[in-house]
């Protein structure tokens, strides 16, 4: 490698890095701001169905409680682990686009993208399994009335949440692991993985927060 195409690389990790023609830390500056705001909005839409969900649960606590113990735990503790472990490669990630290895690019992001087919796996079987107990939307056994408000919320809130793992496996792969395959990340433009591993985290952050709510609130 030339010494012209290895100073490439020799942008220290956190330091802004140039952004192909946008060669200024204003422009990286103003990219991590603008996907800071979406990221709000994020928040902020769940955080309404976070107060739906407290609102719901003071009116029916005895059958919230109830409700929650027909969950699977287990599943949803292994989703958990999963998550987490597809956020440490996502950062992984961030890590090996800012040092110009674009093969550790695509590993850690296909773990993160493997991570996310297995939590949306296990979530299916989770819903299956209700719908054979009649404890999911159309198939209502009316035997488990008093826990529809519980289950009304918990498929929205986890229905929800699976639509973002999905987005944030695609823009792992679009603006992640598609550009990597052709070498174009180095130390001075990894920007794209920089803000898709962010979504990724809200992804797990938010999943963070549904797992003791809804499972373990009994």
């Amino acid at each position: 490698m030339s010494s012209h195409a290895a100073a490439a690389h020799e942008v220290a990790p956190g330091d802004p890095p140039h952004i192909h023609h946008m060669d200024s830390a204003t422009a990286y500056g103003a990219a991590k701001l603008g996907m800071w705001l979406f990221l709000a909005t994020e928040i902020l839409l769940f955080a309404v169905m976070f107060c739906s969900f407290a609102i719901m649960r003071y009116y029916h606590l005895d059958a919230f409680h109830k409700a929650s113990h027909n969950l699977n735990l287990y599943a949803g503790a292994f989703n958990t682990a999963v998550l987490l472990f597809s956020s440490y490669t996502a950062a992984v990630a961030v890590t090996k686009a800012q040092r110009g290895d674009n093969r550790g690019v695509v590993v850690n992001f296909g773990i993160s993208i493997l991570c996310g087919f297995i939590f949306l796996l296990v979530k299916g079987y989770e819903y299956s399994e209700k719908a054979h107990h009649g404890m999911f939307p159309f198939v209502w056994n009316e035997s488990f009335g008093d826990y529809k408000n519980f289950l009304g919320i918990y498929y929205c809130m986890t229905g929800l949440h699976a639509l973002h793992v999905i987005i944030g496996m695609v823009v792992m792969y679009i603006y992640g692991v598609r550009p990597a395959l052709k070498n174009r990340y180095s130390g001075r433009y990894y920007t794209p993985v920089e803000l898709s591993a962010l979504y990724w985290h809200l992804v797990d952050l938010i999943w963070i927060y549904l797992f003791p709510l809804l499972y373990l609130v009994g």
